[in-house]
């Protein structure tokens, strides 16, 4: 079992920054997949950035060049450093953890970007 739990959501000025975080606890070692999501009300999620084990990230083309994800393997902990904010970046931001004991997701956490 993983527990993730985000944060650093907020709101944000358009051209502006945010980190979100992901603290993970549990069987990360069965883990080999991380990613970020978002959702947009009354829309399925869609992902932002991933990274494999073993692999470079990869950014979906809507976030490529203002988007950075990293992992923390010391502390479990994955990241997300969103910049040059737009307002459609606006969304719940969730990260997800795949592995051979299944999917797990943390509960979410908005980001508002005001025009």
């Amino acid at each position: 079992q993983v527990h993730l739990v985000e944060s650093g959501g907020g709101l944000v000025q358009a051209g502006g920054s945010l980190n979100l975080s992901c603290v993970a606890s549990g069987s990360i070692s069965c883990i080999n997949i991380m990613g970020w999501f978002r959702q947009y009300p009354g829309q399925e999620r869609e992902a932002v950035a991933r990274i494999i084990s073993g692999g470079p990230p990869t950014y979906a083309d809507s976030v490529k060049g203002r988007f950075t994800i990293s992992r923390d393997y010391a502390q479990n902990v994955l990241y997300l450093q969103l910049s040059g904010l737009k307002p459609n970046d606006a969304a719940v931001y969730y990260c997800a953890f795949f592995g051979m004991g299944g999917t797990y997701w943390g509960q979410g956490t908005q980001v508002t970007v005001s025009s």
